[in-house]
């Protein structure tokens, strides 16, 4: 049952019920994957409800991820072992689906052929370093969505404040044995009847929680039609048929939910920064960001992700943002 207020979380010395046994897989990649990379690009933020890391994928640790698959909550624990092979553990309705699904969300589906990495020395060598980095997917179209909405035109400190918030407020208790308290998103359901209040005291403001709303409204057909689509170019003809959603967020959409290795994210605050400084040693706009991205059609996603992981960013200028909090006490 839907919550009509905010959770009040079950304090730690309350019984609980057995943990029920999980599902196991071992899932061992086709080539060389940084599958910790490849998985934690689906976290919004520290202290995201729906996913954790003890440690660092092979070094011992293990990720946690829960989600709302087409069969129902899951959740599921990804250790690596020594060899590259991934140990998988789900629990929950959705766990045969989420271990189906392991490999894309691990790239498995990403093909870097025809990836030719010698039109810039930079990206040839970051390439060289990182042949191993590939972009997952998720396969969940809407949860991808609500979370490129809510990052529009914030920092990215507000955007997963409200994230964790409105999840932990109306998501749903991740089964298993997580080591602290995780949450499923809400269904799209759920999000169409998230309360306006909720949303203030989230700290979304008015535009983008009116985006999901709506959206939500014709939630179930735009993740068939975007699932459906042939390409990139198609599925940001059925997101931008949303209003309140833009180029960003479509390609952001499509980035998270379909690995798209050819999405770029024009309007964003950094990233034509970050690209321009990587590529030429100086700042660039959008066009200029998109011109040196160019020879890299096809794969531009991937050229963006290896500055991300190989290059040196460029360094902060001025004071970091503290944006303004209007919300009643």
């Amino acid at each position: 049952m839907r919550s009509t207020g905010v959770r009040t979380r079950q304090a730690s010395h309350d019984l609980v019920a057995p943990v029920e046994r999980p599902l196991e897989s071992d899932y061992r990649p086709a080539r060389p994957v940084d599958i910790g990379r490849a998985v934690s690009a689906q976290r919004h933020g520290t202290n995201d409800p729906t996913f954790l890391a003890t440690a660092p994928l092979g070094a011992g640790g293990v990720v946690w991820r829960v989600s709302r698959t087409p069969l129902g909550v899951a959740t599921l624990a990804l250790r690596q072992r020594v060899g590259g092979s991934v140990r998988a553990a789900a629990w929950g309705p959705g766990a045969p689906w989420a271990l189906d699904q392991l490999p894309a969300l691990c790239g498995a589906h990403d093909d870097p052929d025809g990836f030719d990495a010698s039109r810039h020395p930079s990206v040839a060598e970051w390439h060289r370093r990182h042949p191993d980095l590939r972009i997952g997917r998720t396969d969940l179209v809407f949860d991808a969505l609500v979370s490129a909405i809510m990052e529009q035109k914030v920092t990215s400190m507000q955007a997963f404040s409200a994230w964790r918030s409105i999840v932990t407020w109306y998501g749903e208790r991740a089964p298993g044995p997580t080591p602290r308290p995780m949450f499923a998103p809400p269904d799209i359901d759920g999000w169409r009847h998230v309360p306006s209040w909720a949303w203030h005291r989230a700290g979304l403001e008015p535009p983008q929680s009116r985006t999901i709303v709506e959206s939500a409204r014709r939630g179930t057909a735009i993740v068939r039609a975007a699932t459906a689509a042939a390409d990139g170019e198609s599925r940001d003809r059925v997101f931008i048929s949303l209003r309140g959603v833009g180029i960003w967020t479509s390609a952001e959409t499509r980035i998270r939910a379909f690995g798209d290795p050819d999405a770029v994210s024009t309007g964003d605050y950094h990233l034509a920064h970050q690209v321009g400084f990587a590529l030429t040693g100086h700042r660039t706009d959008d066009d200029g960001m998109l011109e040196l991205l160019e020879p890299f059609a096809g794969h531009r996603q991937r050229v963006i992700r290896l500055i991300y992981v190989g290059s040196s960013l460029e360094p902060r200028r001025g004071p970091r943002l503290s944006p303004e909090d209007h919300r009643d006490r």
